[in-house]
């Protein structure tokens, strides 16, 4: 619990709710940071590393993500602590556990993210009837599928670019993180004639200056391969993607990639944050120096829960994509205008926006959501 009010503040958690069963092998938490405006929506996400602090910041980050977004809902993240490559049988078990020991949590939406995905919401929601991003075959708008965040990356990117004078027809890019939002991003940044030259994932890292078949990649990755199995290019461990000469850098994995250490090794104009905390606050000020333009988080990866959202309220697939490219257009716009105004980072400048809708409602209404 010490990890968790170190954070605290005034905006949050709400509440804190820790998963211990070892005769299945489950540990958990959920973090409720803030369910002002509404009940909260946020993923649940495998990972052997998984940590308290790190789902606290996750969850804030959805805080900031569903009040910059407009949604009437609150922030809040689920964490699981096991290898989501495990089997089937067990990965079942240990979802459906965890869905049923969080039941009572009824201020918390569960949504897929990192190590989860549609068949995972689906057994929750046959376990206790709340989570989003199901299965088309149950009514809901599969997010990962789809690429819904990928297409919010998109149009972040396009944003991004008037403000870095950047033309997107013939831009480079990297992808780190080669999975779900990383692969979309790529695949509708490229419809926009935006070339993807370096790209990894967790068994390694591949270059070509000259560009990568993105659309090979994809089937490289649903067959069960690695980016690494790319002959066509240059391979390295990694860590090796930091330093790749580009114009767009797109972060897509864990948190924390990018730090104080290692920032100044990237060569990119625009930095598109479509994981949630890449990376460090020292780094993004130290890129923000360097006048390197960095799309905060919770700005630029809107688009899975604004997906969610709609799907929540009754909506279509095309309402849900309609919604994400209007509302991280308009976001991207206001924050980054914002940004160069008075010379401050995009993140503070989308933090302050955020903030103030969440206070804005917590003085109208009673916080809590019964």
């Amino acid at each position: 619990m010490q990890t968790v009010f170190r954070f605290a503040d005034d905006l949050g958690p709400f509440k804190v709710i820790h998963v211990y069963e070892p005769r299945i092998g489950l540990k958990g938490t959920l973090v409720v940071d803030n369910v002002a405006v509404g009940p909260a929506i946020g993923g649940l996400r495998m990972a052997p590393d998984v940590s308290t602090e790190e789902c606290f910041r996750l969850a804030r980050a959805m805080t900031l993500k569903n009040a910059a977004a407009g949604l009437r809902h609150g922030g809040g993240k689920s964490v699981l602590y096991g290898d989501p490559r495990t089997s089937p049988e067990h990965k079942e078990q240990l979802i459906r556990a965890m869905g049923c020991a969080l039941g009572n949590a009824t201020e918390y939406i569960f949504g897929p993210d990192m190590g989860t995905d549609e068949r995972c919401m689906a057994w929750i929601h046959d376990e206790i009837g709340r989570a989003v991003g199901l299965p088309a075959s149950l009514g809901g708008i599969p997010l990962d599928e789809l690429g819904a965040t990928g297409w919010g990356v998109r149009h972040a990117a396009e944003v991004a670019a008037e403000f870095a004078e950047l033309e997107l027809n013939g831009a480079r890019l990297v992808v780190q993180g080669f999975g779900s939002v990383g692969m979309h991003a790529a695949r509708f940044l490229a419809e926009r004639g935006v070339v993807l030259v370096g790209a990894a994932d967790s068994r390694g890292a591949i270059y070509n200056a000259n560009g990568l078949d993105v659309g090979a990649l994809i089937e490289l990755k649903r067959q069960g391969g690695s980016v690494i199995d790319c002959a066509d290019a240059e391979h390295s461990d990694r860590d090796g993607v930091i330093g790749m000469d580009c114009d767009l850098w797109l972060p897509a994995a864990r948190p924390d990639v990018i730090t104080e250490h290692n920032c100044d090794q990237l060569k990119a104009k625009v930095i598109l944050q479509g994981a949630n905390i890449p990376c460090t606050d020292a780094a993004e000020t130290r890129l923000h120096q360097r006048g390197v333009l960095s799309v905060p988080d919770f700005i630029c990866n809107a688009g899975g829960v604004i997906c969610a959202a709609v799907e929540y309220q009754g909506g279509t697939e095309r309402q849900a994509f309609d919604t994400i490219a209007d509302k991280v257009r308009r976001n991207t716009g206001a924050v980054l205008k914002k940004a160069r105004a008075t010379g401050q980072r995009p993140r503070n400048a989308a933090v302050a926006l955020a903030e103030a809708r969440v206070r804005e409602v917590m003085a109208l209404s009673r916080w809590a959501v019964f």
